[in-house]
């Protein structure tokens, strides 16, 4: 993706004075004349920003403007590590709201709409963020939050919410809910904007039957922002970023390098207008590609990819690197094959052995079936052998956040 004259201005104005905001890019760049960089070229020598350097700012290191002017702080989701901590000030809230409702707008959502928010509210950027931009829509917040399923479903029918925001791991088990209880006739849905986590193509069209929704990919970080900076269109292939407040690039996870429009790499973000905590050439760790060409929709913002993983999602078992997405791309292919499956990996009799659950509507007696199936089409697209085991509609967790899809028994 070029970076047009917008960007390289803002770019530009970002640059001549970061080292006087930020203490920590004035470390980090003290060694970089920043008023050397005056294209693309010279922008992509700038060495990127990763999340161990946010975390070895913790607290406020990252802040960039004087603590009279931060009005919110945000912290990242992850459970491991030190927290990352995102200061805020008004503006950085406010243009936040306007992504946000600029991505309800790209779904149809009219302030007609009643939109319920399942995602969580407090540290995490989710809820507040999604609230913020219905508001500033003028349609109806139904704040919920995560967990209560049966209040969630109460909510639902009586004020007859015609939006669903979540995690498509809760979307699903929402789905499944009202399924086990009849209340399909009593839901007035229309659609659904899902973001937090990865969600492959089997799990989109079960959602979208239970339901009977259309469905939209949000996307975010809470370094950048929190949700929505990104939401795909009614083409429903790829997700439009805002690129008048973040610069994006896509390079190879090993060299280092842009890669081409169209070809798959790692997602690196810079923010243009942030006051609070500006991130330059920010390493997301997301596996996308640009998507090259205007979109049939007829939107001037270029669109990436659905993300189909992270660097750090990869396994290693036998010698052979995997991913996730690799593992819901086999059962996309096998009609019998549900959506839902976890990855399990022991160390047994010194060796590695990988079992791929997954569930399934057969009976029981067709269980082997449906296994070899699997099997058959694991090894022809990614390889190695591994186990595979098929439970009923249902066994897998279920969770009102994330889903944990790979447990890793051997450290």
């Amino acid at each position: 993706m070029r970076m047009n004259e917008e960007q390289l201005n803002l770019v530009k104005h970002l640059l001549s004075d970061i080292k006087e905001r930020s203490p920590f890019y004035r470390e980090k760049f003290k060694d970089i004349d920043t008023s050397a960089i005056v294209d693309q070229g010279t922008f992509e020598s700038l060495p990127f920003t990763e999340k161990a350097d946010l975390r070895g700012a913790y607290p406020l290191g990252i802040m960039a403007v004087p603590e009279s002017e931060v009005v919110r702080i945000h912290s990242s989701s992850g459970t491991t590590g030190t927290p990352v901590i995102i200061p805020y000030t008004k503006r950085d809230v406010e243009d936040w709201a306007i992504m946000f409702e600029r991505c309800y707008r790209m779904a149809g959502i009219t302030n007609k709409d009643r939109v319920q928010i399942t995602p969580g509210y407090g540290l995490w950027t989710a809820g507040i963020g999604f609230q913020a931009g219905v508001e500033r829509l003028g349609a109806m917040a139904i704040p919920t939050g995560p967990g209560n399923t049966e209040k969630q479903l109460q909510m639902m029918c009586d004020l007859k919410s015609t939006v669903i925001c979540a995690t498509s791991s809760y979307a699903l088990l929402l789905a499944e809910e009202i399924s086990k209880q009849g209340l399909k006739d009593k839901i007035h849905l229309k659609k659904g904007i899902i973001g937090s986590e990865r969600w492959g193509a089997n799990m989109r069209k079960r959602i979208a039957k239970e339901l009977g929704i259309e469905l939209y990919d949000i996307y975010g970080l809470t370094e950048i922002y929190g949700p929505g900076i990104g939401i795909s269109c009614g083409q429903g292939f790829g997700m439009h970023v805002w690129e008048d407040y973040l610069y994006f690039e896509v390079i190879d996870p090993v060299t280092l390098k842009n890669v081409p429009d169209g070809q798959v790499g790692e997602l690196v973000i810079t923010t243009l207008r942030k006051e609070g905590a500006p991130l330059i050439r920010y390493r997301t760790h997301d596996l996308t590609r640009i998507i090259p060409g205007q979109c049939p929709c007829g939107n001037r913002f270029h669109r990436i990819d659905t993300i189909t993983g992270r660097t750090d999602d990869m396994l290693k078992v036998k010698g052979v690197n995997m991913f996730p997405a690799q593992f819901e791309e086999v059962l996309s292919k096998v009609p019998d094959a549900s959506s839902e499956y976890q990855i399990t990996i022991d160390h047994t009799d010194g060796r590695d052995v990988l079992t791929l659950s997954f569930e399934t509507e057969v009976p029981e007696d067709k269980y082997s079936t449906v296994e070899n199936q699997v099997l058959k089409t694991f090894r022809a697209l990614v390889g190695p052998t591994i186990e595979v085991k098929a439970v009923r509609m249902g066994t897998l967790p279920r969770s009102m956040k994330k889903t944990a899809r790979v447990v890793d028994n051997r450290y």
